[in-house]
């Protein structure tokens, strides 16, 4: 029996367990795949307090090592789902199943893809899927954003303050983010819009130096050169397994807000990261997280004995 579980071994799943394991409770951590989640796949992370700049695999092989150096259990499996009541939970596994006094899920989300051959091997190396975390490294740069919601044209929008040519490849014949960002792209000369076209293949061997679209209504192919190519068409939460004990919203979000205690759960079940309903998804937000379910987890423990 574990005081607490920790689903998700990202930078809030790791927060989180060393503010328990601070607090002198036994802490469990299981993850499926990454250790270090999403962070792990950008380059150079120049945001986060203490650092200038830190590669994302660095800032998680800290994270990680100081969770172990606390005292923490980790362990690899997939987490199936929830059961049981407040201070008796099953976390069921894969591999076995995991007892526990109170949960804390932060299984994240990961960015759309495209699906086309190279993502993988040129993400990190010319695409990109945060224009916060990597915009200003394309400083007087050509760069791509594909997707045209809200997050795809507030990326072309600060990007095209530092970049000298800014498209936006959208898939339909128009683009669905608000209007006050559409007329704001508008009146920048360096935005190219290119409506109901999708990216068909990626061009670069060590890093990205093109995109070949197609128009889907007209046939006709374009070939766009380009430094980098950020693509925002949206996230993926992986919060399938936890329905049974949280509320999630239409996107599939755990609703929750910055006490992250999801709502509608039984007591002892907390929710941080970018898994839950937030405006914001950074890492700093994401350990930010970490410790106020931490925190309230250990509130709910210490309660059990009194």
């Amino acid at each position: 029996m574990y005081d607490i579980i920790i689903i998700g071994a990202g930078p809030a799943g790791l927060t989180a367990a060393i503010y328990a394991r601070r607090a002198e409770k036994q802490v469990l951590v299981i993850e499926k795949d990454t250790f270090g989640g999403q962070i792990t796949h950008s380059p150079r992370v120049e945001n986060y307090p203490g650092f200038s700049s830190v590669s994302g695999n660095e800032l998680a092989d800290r994270l990680i090592e100081q969770t172990i150096e606390q005292g923490a259990m980790i362990e690899l499996d997939e987490v199936t789902g929830i059961e049981g009541t407040p201070g008796d939970y099953t976390v069921k596994g894969v591999a076995k199943d995991y007892k526990a006094r109170a949960v804390i899920i932060a299984s994240g989300s990961h960015h759309r893809r495209l699906g086309l051959d190279g993502e993988e091997r040129l993400t990190g190396e010319g695409i990109s899927y945060c224009a916060v975390c990597d915009g200003a490294f394309y400083r007087g740069q050509t760069v791509a954003v594909i997707g045209g919601g809200n997050s795809a044209l507030q990326d072309a929008v600060m990007l095209s303050d530092g970049c000298e040519k800014v498209y936006v490849v959208q898939n339909l014949p128009y683009l669905t983010g608000e209007e006050r960002l559409q007329k704001i792209l508008a009146d920048r000369p360096q935005v190219e819009i290119i409506c109901s076209s999708v990216v068909e293949r990626l061009v670069g061997n060590e890093s990205l130096r093109a995109i070949e679209i197609l128009n889907t209504e007209s046939g006709e192919r374009r070939s766009l050169s380009i430094d980098g190519m950020f693509v925002a068409i949206g996230q993926c939460p992986e919060n399938e397994p936890f329905a049974s004990v949280t509320e999630l919203n239409g996107a599939g979000y755990i609703t929750a807000d910055e006490s992250c205690v999801p709502v509608g759960s039984p007591d002892g079940i907390f929710a941080a990261g970018d898994c839950r309903t937030k405006s914001v998804r950074q890492v700093t937000t994401a350990t930010a997280d970490g410790a106020v379910a931490a925190l309230a987890a250990i509130r709910f423990i210490d309660s059990l004995s009194q």
